[in-house]
């Protein structure tokens, strides 16, 4: 065993050796891989092997989409018979409801030249003859889908991987981690030490025991999974005789259970209700090869629905029940990248859906280690969009809900109830009390709207109950005053003699003067957004950050990982030690004069200024700025003064019409100004020129900060696209993003976001568009749930195009 490697991979499954090989092909050859057992087993030995590419996040799409196409790439170079079975697939649907869900999915899918396409029960029934047309409404049917041997392939991945000069080391059990001062990792194992410059946590089952050994607590848990293998069918004997194709791969989400050929008989595998977490606390190292007792009982119900949705079934005889351990995140993503506050230790594990995903887990995490960045916008599997709240108890109900509900819709408006309420702010029953429905973001509970008496959320794909009254909240902030609490925000502390300059190296935008705020793109090496923040400017040497709360882990690992080593410059995350409420609309002022004897004029309070004053009996710190594009202000304070503000915000806020709003009308008010928003609007797959954001970057400040030299690039040659606001002839239903935009009927663009604006009466949607279009104003149109909207470019924003009423009221 070799006693150096740049690279030690931990764990033999399907995701391991993926990243294994992946390192190798792009050229890092002096890496290894150590498992405790055989390769494959863990949870992919008894993995039913299916395969697609639909997902309905985008860029996971893009990766699942590489990972099918890379299996042909393997077979060939590794020599070893993967077993792939390309049969195609279907996605039913028993419910208009979720008929549209998958028109919505489907159109995801357009401008990524996505192939999958809708069909009726009809022609369902032609191409699978197994299911009972009458059960469906529709169908969406996807050339790509299939299923393969998940013993060949992860060997097809370790062949290869061996192929290019890595070292794969079995029957080797990794007993602890330790780093040395110089950053070198100390991989322990019951064969010797392996000193390495980075270690991937690929274990699989053991993950949560790997991350304990560097003292980190994953969010991940192992759930029972079941499927069963039927006896031979004359039916598919019959199928394969007449047409020489096999069955091809279902998922029927409203039976939750998923069908595949296997031989001569059928595999059925199911998503249940009644589900049970695996070892919830600790995963013994003695488990292997070993598959978990049956419960068919358990999963009746989903059977039933199965066997009258596929009536061929109920005449045939179970040949096998297969019930194995398979990791999920609370979210049932993958948990992928380098793991905050360590020096080059990273994750890839939760990866449920290894073999539709494993290779472009694989792509993102050896393009992470090699070139510093995944290549890719990969957010959605970070293993930093989660934070210390994400507790065992919170991951263990929170995985258990979303197995529950894998193959469930949902809705756009819904929020699920797991593990809350959670997180609080001290005014948390006082919102409650006025009605608010809250959503969970990042932990804490944020109210989304605001309810009479007798109304809830309907969960619809179209505009629900919700409707009204998040219209009338956004048109209180227009024509009076509103009240919103923002405390979700993430704020971040930056000070220290080397705060001023290390901001200026971080952040693209110039730093503001002394009681000033200023916007601050954040750039990657490429020149792309990786953040947005109001950079406030204490006392020099005193900052503060704010950004996107669901962001919080993920900018504190770039912060952590460029801070000098000199101890200049100190960076802390507040949390909920500070909180805050935001005043917004043309009587903002007038609410906040009755409060303090402090000048607010324009004058002596101009727009971006921040200080601290007394607000009745309590110390805030007051910015004058407003994601509204209105008159308004940013309180910030300590959380024991928050409800005492609010009291008084509320009392002094009644004679001038006060109304509390929430989420959803904030989020009407900002597509009325075309502001965009983190991880929708500004991501790591845009530049700041392309995203309207070019006039806050500072191209002539001395400062070289962090991508200044690719965003130098973009200016002169005008990237590629441009941020685009759209007015578009919506009837019951409003883009929600993802959404195909359509130029004289050719696909040239997405949606980012969208939604109703309610001030100015019109649906609206925020996208990207090749820069040579960007000032065309007609001819366009956007698909919503499969039908086409006309839409006009505006050139403009909608509300206040100046911005005289914020800066000048």
């Amino acid at each position: 065993m070799k006693s150096h490697a740049r690279v030690v991979v931990i764990g033999g499954g399907v995701v391991g050796c993926s990243v294994l090989y992946h390192l190798t092909k792009f050229g890092w050859t002096d890496v290894v891989l150590v498992e405790r057992s055989e390769l494959t087993s863990g949870s992919t030995w008894h993995a039913a092997g299916g395969m697609h590419t639909i997902n309905g996040d985008p860029n996971v799409a893009k990766l699942q989409k590489y990972t099918v196409e890379l299996y042909k790439e393997i077979e060939a170079y590794s020599g070893q018979d993967i077993g792939l079975h390309m049969t195609s697939g279907l996605m039913l649907a028993a419910t208009p409801e979720r008929f549209d869900w998958m028109k919505s999915l489907l159109a995801k899918g357009k401008y990524a030249g996505g192939e999958a396409r809708l069909i009726s029960a009809d022609e369902a029934y032609e191409m699978m003859p197994l299911l009972d047309p009458t059960q469906f409404v529709g169908a969406v049917f996807d050339p790509h889908e299939g299923h393969l041997d998940p013993y060949g392939t992860t060997h097809a991945y370790a062949k290869s991987a061996r192929k290019n000069g890595a070292e794969i080391y079995l029957h080797t059990k990794v007993e602890a981690l330790s780093q040395t001062p110089d950053g070198t990792w100390r991989v322990i194992t019951d064969k010797g030490e392996i000193f390495a410059e980075h270690v991937v946590n690929a274990a699989g089952l053991w993950a949560r025991e790997v991350g304990r050994m560097v003292g980190l607590e994953l969010p991940v848990l192992a759930m029972e999974h079941m499927y069963l293998i039927t006896e031979d069918m004359d039916e598919v004997v019959d199928f394969n005789r007449r047409t020489g194709k096999e069955l091809m791969h279902c998922v029927d989400f409203d039976g939750e259970i998923y069908i595949r050929q296997e031989r001569n008989g059928m595999l059925m595998g199911t998503y249940e209700k009644d589900c049970r977490p695996w070892s919830p606390i600790e995963t013994p190292w003695s488990f292997g090869h070993e598959l978990l007792a049956e419960d068919l009982e358990r999963i009746t119900n989903e059977l039933e629905v199965g066997f009258r949705h596929f009536p061929a079934f109920n005449n045939a005889g179970i040949r096998k029940i297969i019930n194995g351990p398979f990791t999920f995140s609370p979210d049932g993503n993958p948990l992928v990248g380098p793991v905050r506050g360590m020096t080059n230790f990273w994750s890839a594990c939760a990866v449920m859906a290894g073999f539709s995903q494993g290779g472009g887990v694989g792509l993102a995490l050896a393009n992470w280690i090699i070139e510093g960045d995944p290549g890719f916008d990969v957010f959605a599997m970070d293993v930093c969009r989660y934070g210390d709240y994400a507790t065992l108890a919170y991951t263990n109900a929170k995985v258990r809900e979303n197995y529950s509900r894998r193959f469930s819709i949902r809705y756009p408006n819904e929020e699920l109830p797991a593990a809350r309420p959670l997180l609080t702010t001290p005014i948390y029953d006082r919102l409650k009390a006025e009605g608010s429905v809250f959503g969970a973001s990042y932990g804490l509970e944020t109210p989304l709207w605001f309810a009479p008496p007798g109304v809830e959320d309907r969960f619809s794909w179209r505009r629900s109950t919700d409707f009204e009254h998040v219209g009338a909240e956004a048109k209180a902030v227009r024509a009076g005053v509103g009240l919103m609490e923002t405390s979700g925000f993430a704020k971040y502390s930056v000070s220290g003699e080397g705060a001023a300059d290390w901001l200026d190296h971080l952040l693209a935008g110039k730093i503001p003067p002394a009681g000033k705020m200023a916007l601050a793109p954040m750039l990657n090496e490429a020149g792309k957004l990786i953040g947005d923040f109001t950079l406030a400017n204490l006392d020099d040497d005193d900052f503060l950050l704010i950004g996107s709360g669901i962001a919080e882990d993920y900018h504190m690992r770039w912060f952590e990982s460029h801070l000098p080593d000199d101890g200049s410059v100190e960076i802390n995350p507040l949390g909920l030690s500070l909180v805050g409420l935001a005043v917004a609309g043309p009587k903002a002022r007038a609410v906040l004069e009755g409060l303090t004897h402090d000048d607010l004029s324009n004058e002596a309070f101009p727009f971006m200024a921040i200080r601290e004053l007394d607000l009745g009996m309590a110390p805030v710190l007051i910015g004058r700025v407003s994601y509204t594009g209105d008159l308004g202000y940013e309180l910030w304070m300590r959380p024991e003064y928050q409800r005492y503000v609010f009291d008084l915000l509320m009392e002094a806020g009644r004679p001038h019409g006060i109304r509390l709003f929430g989420l959803r009308a904030l989020n009407a008010l900002r597509l009325e100004k075309s502001y965009g928003s983190w991880s929708r609007e500004y991501r790591p797959l845009y530049g700041p020129l392309e995203a309207g954001l070019g006039r806050f970057v500072s191209l002539k400040k001395e400062a070289n900060f962090i991508g200044k030299m690719a965003a130098i690039e973009e200016k002169l040659s005008g990237g590629t696209l441009r941020l685009v606001t759209f007015v578009v002839d919506a009837t019951d239903a409003d883009v929600l993003g993802d959404e195909p935009i359509f130029l004289n009927g050719a696909v040239v663009g997405w949606v980012t976001s969208g939604g109703y604006a309610h001030a100015s009466a019109c649906s609206v949607a925020l996208g990207y568009v090749p820069k040579a279009h960007a000032m065309v104003e007609t001819g366009w149109q956007i698909e919503i749930l499969g039908e086409m909207h006309n839409a006009v470019l505006t050139l403009e924003p909608l509300f206040d195009p100046s911005g005289s009423l914020m800066r000048q009221a």
